[in-house]
């Protein structure tokens, strides 16, 4: 990689889903002032996907359900996911009915997200032995259910659901998946493109250690973070803290078995055609897993 002045002359195009759960992520960047050495692109995590995929982003978050589907084409980053264990407060089913009651009812599945879709229809027929109708909808509650009986709902909308109830049955998906499996549930993980990691590794590394920095610096600052969110966003500093450590940032091995088993389930559903190795990006002279 030629550099000028210690500086790369390629600014990596990074995807950013425009989720308070990827903010712990990326806050610190701007504290380090690492923005100025990267193309930040926002989005959906549905337009991201379709970025990544397609070959306009070098590096980005992506549903997880996406990386197993595009595989051949990604490899991932290791220590960065967002996962959790048990309750995710952001992944949720809205209904007018018990969720036992769902069969031949219509769900509206938000169009923002694949993995919680492929999630969502693995917890009704595995834990639930229901068999409803699907619909895509935009986000947008009051649409979605005058068109069916139940919504699915993700990131910081549902998240607001999850504060005001109203008079729905909600049901966590992060909770529902625990409660079926017993396993970690990982939604999204962050890729690079195959050809940009091979042609431009030690940028790559570079892009891993800046944001390693970031995930570091925002563990250390979870305060100063739900302060900053809380001041343009209808939750209180004290409930996003909350959220935060709910949610786990981190690969380890467990949640690595939990993602896998999720793919095991999604291919036997026909989500997926084959379950993936989940591959990592070579760092240094290590390969991390």
């Amino acid at each position: 990689m030629i550099r000028k002045n210690g500086m790369f002359l390629l600014k990596p195009k990074v995807g950013h889903i425009q989720f308070l759960n990827c903010l712990p992520l990326y806050y610190g960047l701007v504290k380090s002032c690492a923005l100025l050495d990267i193309d930040l692109i926002k989005g959906t995590p549905t337009e991201l996907n379709n970025l990544l995929i397609n070959g306009k982003l070098d590096i980005s978050p992506i549903s997880s359900i996406e990386y197993a589907r595009h595989h051949e084409s990604l490899v991932l980053f290791p220590d960065f996911t967002v996962s959790s264990d048990g309750e995710v407060k952001s992944i949720l089913l809205l209904s007018h009915f018990p969720i036992e009651e769902l069969s031949e009812k219509k769900i509206a599945l938000s169009n923002t997200s694949a993995t919680s879709q492929v999630l969502l229809k693995l917890v009704l027929s595995h834990g639930y032995k229901v068999e409803p109708k699907y619909i895509i909808s935009p986000p947008d509650l009051d649409k979605m259910l005058a068109n069916a009986d139940a919504a699915l709902l993700i990131g910081d909308i549902a998240l607001k659901y999850y504060v005001d109830r109203r008079d729905f049955y909600l049901y966590d998906l992060g909770l529902e998946w625990g409660k079926m499996t017993g396993k970690k549930m990982v939604y999204a993980v962050w890729a690079v493109n195959r050809t940009f990691a091979e042609k431009q590794n030690e940028l790559s590394e570079y892009i891993f250690e800046i944001f390693k920095k970031s995930m570091d610096y925002s563990m250390k600052h979870l305060s100063e973070i739900a302060e900053y969110a809380a001041r343009w966003e209808p939750f209180s500093p004290s409930f996003l803290i909350d959220y935060f450590k709910s949610l786990c940032f981190g690969f380890e091995k467990d949640y690595q078995e939990g993602l896998l088993y999720f793919y095991q389930l999604a291919a036997e559903i026909g989500a997926l055609k084959t379950v993936p190795e989940l591959e990592f990006i070579k760092l240094g002279s290590k390969v991390s897993t």
